[in-house]
């Protein structure tokens, strides 16, 4: 084989092995609370606004925080840097992606699920 393909196999196979390091690096798993604590990564996790818990946003650090209950029925404070989400009050799930720092659980996003698109798949599905 000429020295030219050898180079050329060589490089795409340093750049294909690249692309599957940074995909499995920029990877953020799902979990829930009590194993993003013990683990200490970088997750995301799925869970309901504990209601009943205090929730603030403080306007002039920019911080807002409120306790997430997780599938597995978990609960954590979350703190999050910025500001609230604007259907924060009426949506179902929330997804926050972060990791703990000691005992509460600091958000680097918070997203949350629209109620009105789950009403229009339930609707389109029951009929």
């Amino acid at each position: 084989m000429k020295k030219k393909y050898l180079i050329g196999i060589a490089v795409a196979a340093i750049f294909i092995a690249l692309a599957i390091y940074s995909f499995d690096a920029s990877k953020i798993e799902y979990s829930d609370f009590a194993t993003a604590k013990q683990n200490g990564k970088t997750v995301q996790i799925i869970g309901a606004w504990v209601k009943d818990q205090p929730c603030n946003y403080d306007t002039d650090k920019n911080i807002f925080r409120f306790y997430l209950r997780d599938e597995k029925d978990g609960m954590s404070e979350v703190v999050y840097q910025g500001s609230k989400p604007n259907n924060f009050d009426i949506a179902p799930m929330v997804v926050v992606k972060g990791k703990f720092d000691t005992d509460r659980f600091v958000a680097s996003e918070v997203l949350t699920k629209c109620p009105s698109k789950y009403d229009a798949e339930m609707t389109n599905a029951s009929n």
